[in-house]
């Protein structure tokens, strides 16, 4: 039998994780993942206490359908960081099973380098039924990574759902990846995608798909030209790369570092970093309220029968909603 775990207490975590202690680190992020209401008092105790130190670092999202190459891409993205002498937190949230809660997680698996980097730090999470696949506390494990000095975040969506607008809210930048071959695909890609878009990156443009990749960029490009910018001053670029090869990566990482630098130099950073507190108290809010309705007795009492109704379909759907916000002790308004 392996001996029991030392417990930690607050002096430990925080000491640990500003210390960039990587197992500290990784205990204090399960520590915020905990449902345990303990643990969950503990994890805003650290959390204030290493707030001081938190914001700098450059975060960056990045999404694409299945296939385009993501673990490939931030793999050799993240190992170029870390040998120009950056550290990089990757926090990759794999999507979870809706029957028994499991994960994949075998993010650690397909990024092989960046996984026994010591400049590196990769923290799969599963995405445990959140809106759009984002895990619940991937924001509060992005304060912990820069915390414990982590100068760039990237931050990998699963690439469905709305998940892209929650990571591009927590972000600063978004890189979005598209496979060679437009056409139809430039057909069907979500508007809203290309409106969230920082930069797009078109991947795989090495051998015989390069040229196909020129023209899938070429016509991103053009779509482009016809949308307003997320940012004004700032025209998401649209370039091409091999993840595979390791060419174009260092492009998209002068474009990031450009637009980081406009961020900084008209005050829109530290104006992004207040708003993007205050949307994360909000979406607390929002998950103990949804979290607490459910735990609550009246509640429970009335869950299974109205559910029932609602999916035999002798209940309408608006009245259901209805009984169990009344239920909770909401009223409904006049």
């Amino acid at each position: 039998m392996s001996p029991r775990r030392r417990e930690l207490g607050l002096e430990d975590y925080v000491a640990g994780v500003v210390g960039g202690q990587r197992a500290v680190l990784a205990r204090a992020i399960t520590l915020v993942e905990s449902a345990n209401p303990e643990h969950q008092r503990l994890a805003g105790a650290v959390l204030a206490r290493v707030m001081p130190r938190t914001g700098s670092a450059v975060r960056v999202g990045i999404t694409g359908v299945p296939g385009v190459g993501k673990s490939t891409f931030i793999d050799t993205f993240g190992s170029n960081l870390t040998a120009a002498g950056h550290r990089v937190a990757v926090l990759a949230v794999d999507p979870s099973s809706g029957v028994s809660g499991g994960s994949i997680l075998g993010d650690k698996t397909r990024m092989a380098r960046l996984a026994v980097d010591e400049r590196a730090f990769i923290r799969p999470s599963p995405s445990a039924g959140t809106l759009g696949g984002v895990a619940s506390r991937t924001r509060e494990t992005l304060l912990l990574c820069e915390a414990a000095g982590f100068d760039v975040v990237l931050v990998e969506t699963m690439g469905v759902g709305q998940s892209e607008t929650v990571v591009a809210e927590m972000t600063d930048f978004f890189l979005v990846l598209m496979l060679p071959g437009a056409g139809d695909e430039l057909q069907g890609i979500k508007r809203g995608l290309l409106e969230l878009a920082h930069l797009i990156a078109v991947n795989k443009a090495d051998g015989e798909t390069e040229p196909a990749a020129r023209l899938a960029a070429s016509q991103y490009a053009g779509a482009l030209r016809y949308m307003r910018p997320r940012e004004s001053g700032w025209q998401p670029p649209v370039l091409t790369c091999s993840a595979r090869d390791n060419r174009g990566l260092d492009e998209i990482w002068e474009a990031i570092r450009a637009h980081r630098e406009q961020l900084e130099s008209s005050g829109r950073l530290a104006a992004r970093r207040r708003e993007q507190m205050l949307r994360w108290m909000w979406a607390m809010v929002d998950d103990e309220l949804r979290s607490a309705l459910r735990r609550a007795p009246r509640v429970r009492a009335l869950l299974e029968t109205i559910e029932h109704q609602v999916r035999d379909g002798s209940l309408p759907p608006s009245v259901g909603a209805h009984r169990i916000l009344e239920a909770f002790g909401v009223e409904k308004p006049d």
